[in-house]
C-alpha cells in the first residue's frame, strides 16, 4: 500500500488559500520594536499580501488537502 499524503500542519498556520487557488502570506516585522514604526506602516504590516507563483506552487504541493 501506497502512504497516505499529509498536510504539513506548520503551513497551514502560515499560509491561507483562497477559492481562486491564491495563496496569501502574512509581512514581516510586526512581532517587535513596533514602537518606532509609525501607524500607517503597521497597518499595512496586517494586511496579506499574495506570494509569487513560483514559491505558491511548492506550497501548494504540501498543503495537499
Amino acid at each position: 500500500m501506497k502512504a497516505k499524503a499529509k498536510t504539513r500542519k506548520s503551513l497551514l498556520k502560515r499560509f491561507k488559500l483562497t477559492k481562486s487557488g491564491k495563496i496569501l502570506r502574512r509581512l514581516a516585522g510586526q512581532m517587535h520594536y513596533r514602537a518606532k514604526k509609525s501607524g500607517k506602516k503597521k497597518r499595512e504590516l496586517r494586511r496579506l499580501r499574495e506570494m509569487d507563483k513560483s514559491e505558491a506552487r511548492s506550497i501548494k504541493k504540501s498543503l495537499t488537502y
